[in-house]
């Protein structure tokens, strides 16, 4: 190993042997192991006359030997450190796998003609896409075969297939490096050929023309990985002779294109933080030219839909919570949008789904999914009752308008993810599939609550747990509490199954409903953004107070987790109060900030200045500087912490991770165990496959159980 790299005898870090246990003074004491440590080699970056010294921005040159001999020697060094839980390790991950059904298959939607379903084999990795047509008692065709497609990869992704209108093609995407640069394939479903077009570095998707031969797809940035051109591709054609239509120059925007439920309409949308802008294609026309919808204009957001003569629009025009406008295709700016339902301070608009006869809107109110319908003849309206207080809703695939079943989505934090059809209009409701866990799962054995935590300025933070019952909630409970609160991206009290190896040794799993989500509305989330972003990070302390207080847990049994820009929040809330938590496990962690988005030349920087801020700015500069984990690392106690990456990462840099447990290394002043693991083939969501992903699942709990002891 390089010595200019890793300078043995540093420092010695002490652990705890696996047969001893674990003592009072929360301090771990056993055999001597050198962790790696990084070489320092100072960088200036100066901006708004300030100079900050970054001794790791080396780390970011992924082509230099040194950097892939660093990531390596970090994971020898947690594989060395977790090798007492090997076994534990082991056991866990057959246990979440073992709660899976192998065998498995979804739930079948109907689309011109034919029903698309996706099924598993036992012990395999990947799915496998089908459909049948007129019945589910005729023949079986596969469509793609996932299995075999990825057998001599690492790594393999397929997203965004798409069927022709005739139902004879099919396109899809393929990822085989985890980057998400997607190449788009065609393959014809009467002869199973695959043809020679190969579409590279898209979004993973192209979407059909009514001409059966015609498609629109996004390409990306090669380096900043931004959708940023829409070209149109004429099956059998090169190419390289594909025509541009649209190249989306702001560098703060992004561009997609889809088409419409009624299949009637092409849609191309530019979208920033901030603002929206929609063109559209009439799909009999493919090589017709796009019209603009509505221009963009700062702060106005709108998503469309298509509806007979009509467009339906979501939007935030003088409706902070969004509201549902209509205008006619002929004519559709926005000084020709109707109201179809108003603008309500309580009550968050969040999706449409149009049928011939039915209107279903996704609402969220008190925190909580609602469904409703409405009809179009007369205009009256009902809501769904789930019947719990703290779950899941969302529509699910509805492709067919003439339809007058809804299908949708449930759960809860003890229900497991069930499918429900929905007739809007006897209100009939028919439970099609339950997600079946293997064993002896009982959901009556656990209760789940919502409780509200005090944050500083008084605002109430809702709190969404789940424990098993006879759990003796004394505060000598392990809790784990997990977090995200950025983009306005809500985490849900959704079931999974694999918590079920905590619960049932005696933890509370906890979700923070902090500010920066959208949990409470369209505020929620600017509460939590730009200059309001500390409001994050002191909600997500105080639910770990909170909790501490009713007694669900103590700070020597606090866990708190979470993944990419909920990794920034793992870093925030460390940097704040280290002494609340046992331990953290922070997920492709965001901790870099300022430098990250001083950097325009990587993922994402451009296109989140109206979340984060532009530190080209003095001011931002100065708010971002002030939270950011990475610049604010002190010469203090430390709680234990996992840290995992991907080399391949297409969102949060591999490096941003690395330099930061480098740095920690250096200056905490603690002998907690501190982990960095690269998956060195994977990007932001980890491993592929069904259950390869579960073995880091199973290295966390291990983690955690470790610093508690559990051995079993």
């Amino acid at each position: 190993m390089d010595t200019q790299l890793i300078r043995v005898g540093r420092y010695i870090l002490v652990i705890l042997l696996a047969d001893l246990v674990i003592s009072c003074s929360n301090r771990q004491t056993s055999v001597d192991m050198t962790p790696p440590i990084a070489d320092k080699k100072p960088k200036e970056l100066t901006i708004h006359n300030d100079t900050r010294i970054d001794d790791y921005f080396w780390l970011k040159d992924r082509d230099n030997p040194e950097v892939i001999d660093y990531l390596k020697a970090e994971n020898e060094y947690t594989d060395a450190i977790m090798k007492d839980t090997e076994k534990l390790q082991e056991k866990l991950y057959n246990e979440i796998i073992g709660r899976i059904k192998q065998t498995d298959e979804s739930v079948p939607y109907r689309n011109r003609g034919y029903y698309y379903y996706t099924r598993f084999e036992e012990g395999k990795e990947y799915p496998i896409f089908c459909r049948k047509k007129g019945s589910m008692d005729a023949e079986e065709e596969v469509l793609l075969n996932v299995n075999e497609m990825a057998e001599d990869y690492d790594y393999f992704q397929v997203a965004g297939f798409t069927i022709s209108p005739d139902n004879m093609k099919i396109a899809y995407g393929v990822d085989t490096i985890s980057r998400r640069k997607y190449t788009v394939y065609f393959k014809d479903l009467a002869t199973g050929e695959i043809y020679p077009d190969a579409i590279p570095l898209t979004t993973g998707g192209a979407f059909w023309a009514n001409d059966n031969k015609t498609v629109f797809y996004t390409q990306k940035d090669d380096e900043t990985l931004r959708p940023q051109k829409i070209f149109r591709h004429v099956l059998g054609t090169p190419v390289e002779s594909d025509v541009l239509i649209f190249h989306e120059e702001d560098e703060t925007y992004s561009t997609y294109v889809y088409k419409t439920k009624s299949e009637q309409y092409m849609m191309i949308v530019s979208s920033s933080t901030l603002s929206d802008e929609y063109k559209f294609l009439n799909a009999d026309d493919p090589m017709g030219e796009f019209t603009v919808m509505q221009p963009r204009e700062r702060n106005l957001e709108y998503s469309v839909d298509h509806y007979k003569d009509k467009f339906y629009i979501v939007t935030n025009l003088e409706a902070k919570n969004f509201r549902l406008m209509e205008t006619p295709v002929s004519n559709p700016g926005k000084e020709n949008w109707k109201e179809v339902i108003a603008h309500r301070d309580d009550v968050y608009l969040d999706d449409i789904e149009i049928f011939a006869e039915f209107l279903v809107v996704e609402e969220r109110k008190d925190g909580l999914n609602q469904l409703r319908i409405i009809r179009w003849d007369d205009g009256t309206e009902h809501y769904l009752d789930f019947g719990e207080e703290d779950y899941v809703a969302s529509a699910s695939t509805n492709p067919e308008f003439e339809s007058k079943w809804l299908r949708y989505n449930y759960s809860s934090l003890t229900t497991p993810s069930s499918v429900y059809d929905y007739n809007m209009e006897t209100q009939e409701k028919k439970l099609l599939k339950q997600q079946e866990v293997v064993g002896d799962f009982d959901p009556s054995n656990y209760e789940a609550k919502r409780l509200y935590a005090p944050a500083g300025d008084g605002v109430k933070i809702p709190i969404s747990l789940v424990y098993r019952k006879g759990t003796s909630l004394d505060g000598s409970n392990p809790l784990l509490l997990y977090g995200y609160g950025s983009y306005g991206h809500t985490i849900d009290p959704y079931f999974n199954s694999v918590r079920l190896s905590l619960l049932d040794r005696g933890f509370v799993y906890a979700i923070a409903h902090i500010r920066g989500s959208q949990i409470y509305g369209r505020q929620w989330y600017e509460d939590g953004k730009l200059y309001k972003k500390m409001n994050t990070f002191t909600d997500f302390n105080a639910c770990a107070e909170y909790l501490i207080e009713l007694k669900y847990t103590n700070k020597d049994k606090l866990f708190a987790q979470g993944g990419s820009a909920g990794g920034l929040l793992m870093g925030a809330i460390v940097n704040l109060r280290p002494d609340l938590y046992k331990g953290i496990i922070a997920n492709v962690p965001f901790v870099d900030v300022v430098t990250t988005m001083l950097d325009e030349d990587i993922p994402l920087t451009t296109s989140e200045y109206d979340e984060w801020g532009n530190p080209n700015e003095k001011g931002y500069y100065e708010y971002m500087l002030s939270y950011s984990p990475y610049d604010n690392v002190e010469a203090k106690d430390y709680p234990a912490m996992l840290v995992t990456t991907g080399l391949h990462d297409s969102q949060v840099q591999y490096w941003e991770p690395a330099k930061w447990v480098a740095k920690l290394r250096d200056m905490k002043t603690d002998n907690n165990i501190l982990l960095l693991h690269t998956n060195m083939e994977a990007g932001h969501g980890g491993a592929s496959g069904r259950f390869e992903r579960y073995r880091e699942t199973a290295m966390e709990y291990a983690f955690m159980f470790k610093l508690l002891g559990i051995k079993k």
